[in-house]
């Protein structure tokens, strides 16, 4: 199998119409374009780098006409990307599942910010606002408006849970629900470790995800005995996902106007990281997170 895009793509492919996409029943005439071929046009649209639904699918025809027997025009695609969420969803989790990275006992847990608008008139006019909020990135040293990613990844930087929140809700909340949703379906086991930062730093966040059956990893702070150190180096793996994610696969270049649009495009984003470390697994590249070989 070799490592390029028109591999992963025919993989992809076979992988979501065998395992994730339902069979169709009953009577009624067939969509021209599948729902594997779908997911797999959502993927090739992150990882090629375009943004812009108009111009993906004039650049689809010379790209990838000779995969497609069909592509939709953008009106078509635009609709069956945004009612796609849930089917995107059910594909992250079973790339997650079948790599090996599934059973490894380590975790990473950390938020990064999702703006959705850069002026005024945006956040008063969105169909976003009352969902949005201003929120501090004290990394960039910089104010947005629009909402937190939360991300739960394997090391190689498979997507194994994900929410968004609004930017002035608790990390420690949103953190403690998005572990327990994890528990309770299954994506984390009890026993395993969870690598977070600073932000989670307390007895009580501590003792709270003790009780999941889960173990919190962190840096240590300045005021505290030491116990784990910096952890600077394997803290780095969950940063170098967000860059993959902002740098390469546009994950602030999302476009998303709507709730549900917002969610769609940020679901398109991890499923084409998944798609390519699931691919990296299977063609035993050295590097799992890495999309480069996908991306012309």
């Amino acid at each position: 199998m070799t490592n390029d895009l028109d591999a992963l793509l025919t993989a992809l492919y076979v992988e979501i119409d065998d395992h994730v996409v339902p069979a169709r029943r009953g009577r009624g005439r067939r969509p021209r374009l599948s729902d594997a071929e779908l997911l797999t046009l959502a993927a090739a649209q992150v990882l090629l780098g375009v943004d812009a639904e108009h111009r993906w699918i004039r650049f689809a025809y010379c790209r990838l006409g000779h995969l497609f027997r069909y592509l939709p025009k953008q009106p078509g695609y635009h609709k069956r990307l945004t009612a796609a969420a849930p089917l995107l969803a059910a594909a992250i989790t079973h790339l997650a599942k079948v790599s090996p990275s599934w059973c490894d006992d380590l975790r990473l847990i950390d938020a990064t910010p999702l703006p959705c608008g850069t002026s005024r008139e945006t956040a008063k006019r969105s169909d976003l606002a009352g969902h949005a909020g201003y929120g501090y990135c004290a990394a960039h040293s910089r104010f947005y408006w629009g909402f937190k990613l939360y991300l739960l990844a394997a090391p190689d930087g498979m997507p194994i849970a994900w929410c968004l929140a609004h930017p002035k809700t608790g990390e420690r909340d949103v953190c403690l629900d998005l572990l327990t949703i994890a528990v309770e379906t299954g994506r984390l086991a009890a026993g395993a470790t969870v690598l977070a930062d600073k932000g989670l730093a307390g007895r009580e966040i501590e003792a709270q995800i003790a009780t999941l059956g889960v173990t919190l990893l962190r840096p240590d702070r300045r005021d505290e005995r030491t116990r784990h150190g910096n952890l600077g180096g394997v803290r780095q793996w969950i940063e170098s996902v967000f860059d993959t994610l902002k740098g390469q696969l546009g994950l602030e270049r999302h476009g998303g106007r709507t709730c549900q649009g917002v969610g769609t495009r940020v679901a398109q984003r991890l499923f084409a990281l998944a798609a390519a470390v699931w691919h990296n697994w299977a063609t035993n590249a050295p590097l799992k997170r890495s999309v480069t070989a996908y991306d012309h």
